[in-house]
């Protein structure tokens, strides 16, 4: 499995869910980098107080210090992997190809068939996938604007391992 097909198929995610990820990131974004402050992990704000006022801490060192630091890193990380999303969220709604071009050029290429906003394709393997192509994040690739009628065969390009990262071909349609 190539790593580059991996991060692609990572960023496939939020591309293909814009909308949900705009929102979803919007709101949960600010709480996680709430979460990751020196002051919100428990007992932080007692810790906090013995401290200002010169009274000795229950122990010589501190318990929870090693907690509350991994607690605040993994909030971190989680308030960042948030903003990437919706970042690359805003991008797809915008009609930015984040992941679409690497797809176009480095997918294996499948006869599927349009279903509405859904997509039914097979690959080599053998295995059918139905996934979902909705109206503010397309996955068609290069035209963004082409439109497919319900129940017309088009060509997908995915990629070979990771399947559920896909693009229509906007400039191919099979004969």
């Amino acid at each position: 499995m190539n790593p580059m097909d991996t991060v692609i198929w990572l960023v496939n995610f939020p591309a293909a869910h814009g909308y949900a990820m705009v929102f979803i990131a919007g709101f949960s974004i600010l709480g996680l980098f709430a979460m990751s402050v020196r002051g919100a992990t428990p007992g932080g704000a007692l810790r906090s107080i013995r401290e200002r006022e010169g009274l000795p801490q229950g122990s010589s060192r501190p318990r929870g210090q090693v907690v509350g630091t991994i607690v605040r890193v993994v909030f971190r990380m989680l308030a960042f992997v948030m903003l990437a999303s919706l970042v690359i969220g805003i991008l797809s709604l915008v009609g930015v190809p984040v992941p679409r071009a690497y797809i176009y050029d480095n997918g294996t290429t499948a006869t599927g068939t349009m279903d509405g906003d859904w997509v039914t394709f097979t690959t080599t393997e053998g295995v059918e996938y139905t996934l979902e192509s909705n109206f503010f994040t397309s996955a068609v690739y290069p035209d963004r604007d082409v439109y497919f009628p319900s129940g017309e065969p088009v060509e997908v390009r995915y990629l070979p391992g990771h399947p559920q990262a896909f693009v229509i071909d906007s400039e191919q349609t099979p004969r």
